[in-house]
């Protein structure tokens, strides 16, 4: 059975050529050019912010270089791994608050990105809807508070009771045993690497569990509630859609707390023990940061090798920092290529 298809009319009729003509196309609004210089000017201010900042960057290391360019003369990359520092005999090696720096950081971010991982998977995924406001205001809230009373808090409370009720039981259980006996051994009082490892965790926990909160809240709801319409556990949730939709969120906020936790000063002096000689690799043993060194002797130091020396270890945490963002940056795109492979 044939269709039968309607026949256009024809519209050529004067009476529709009329009818078009009077109702033309509405041209494009055409753009007014009151200040013809004001992208010039945009533009150029833009420019230069960009300029300014790679000038000031640029700038901060040639200062510092120059700065520290007697002690790189006289002591070269051993700088590294020399462990003496004795202004009275004018030598100077910073191996001993790279190793600081680098081992309170590591501890911080140990115990921090777990935990900050727990806040944010509760606050996104299993807390009451009237508790997510106050507790996450309350999270936030600890990034306010200044690093010197979180450092006077770990010296005269939270120092005291590491060493009773973590550091002698510790030391009483591990007695005897070869490797762990060295790990826990140091003098019972509570300032050392751990301290300041753990306060500098309790530090940036706000940093980066606010990040994580963030980027786990953009995950979009369709993509949950059809893995759990499909039976799924609510970590399996969060390790198979959440975390792989979220990873740069995720890495980018361990990097900002990893950045917070190399650059802080004042909380690390108080509880760190400022010793300029490692005798072990003890996690209570006193020792002492770059910061923390560069806060306690930059003010008394005279012109010479002590000075390019401090200003050696500003150089250093410089580059580690650099290090840390190249490897976040590394880390990224490796993910982002690992990611367009399984797809």
């Amino acid at each position: 059975m044939s269709a039968i298809l309607p026949i256009e009319a024809d519209d050529s009729s004067p009476a529709s050529e009329s009818k078009r003509k009077s109702y033309p196309m509405s041209s494009p609004p055409t753009r007014s050019s009151r200040l013809p210089w004001a992208d010039a000017v945009f533009a150029f201010l833009a420019r230069g912010a960009a300029v300014l900042t790679l000038s000031l960057l640029l700038g901060i290391i040639v200062s510092l270089v120059v700065g520290a360019w007697p002690s790189i003369e006289k002591y070269g990359l051993s700088f590294l791994v020399r462990s003496e520092w004795d202004p009275v005999q004018d030598s100077y090696g910073g191996l001993v608050m790279i190793y600081g720096t680098l081992m309170t950081s590591f501890i911080a971010l140990l115990i921090a990105v777990p935990v900050s991982f727990g806040i944010a998977v509760f606050l996104t995924e299993l807390s009451p809807s009237w508790l997510k406001r106050p507790l996450g205001i309350a999270i936030e809230l600890l990034a306010a508070v200044p690093s010197i009373v979180y450092g006077m808090w770990g010296l005269l409370v939270f120092g005291p009771i590491l060493a009773t009720y973590v550091q002698e039981p510790l030391q009483a259980i591990t007695a005897g045993v070869p490797v762990l006996e060295a790990l826990f051994s140091g003098p019972p009082v509570g300032l050392g690497i751990l301290s300041a490892g753990i306060i500098l965790a309790i530090m940036i926990i706000p940093f980066i569990a606010s990040v994580m909160r963030d980027v786990f809240d953009v995950t979009p709801p369709m993509l949950k509630e059809s893995a759990y319409g499909l039976g799924s556990t609510t970590w399996e949730v969060v390790s198979k859609v959440v975390l792989p939709y979220t990873k740069t969120g995720v890495v980018g906020g361990i990097m900002l707390g990893l950045g917070r936790a190399l650059g802080e000063t004042m909380a690390v002096t108080f509880v760190i023990g400022n010793m300029n000689q490692l005798e072990s690799l003890s996690v209570f043993e006193a020792a002492n940061s770059i910061t923390s060194a560069l806060a306690n002797e930059f003010a008394e130091a005279g012109e010479g090798l002590h000075q390019a020396s401090l200003i050696y270890l500003g150089l250093v945490l410089f580059f580690i920092t650099f290090v840390v963002l190249a490897f976040s940056k590394v880390l990224l795109a490796r993910l982002k290529k690992s990611e367009g492979t399984r797809s």
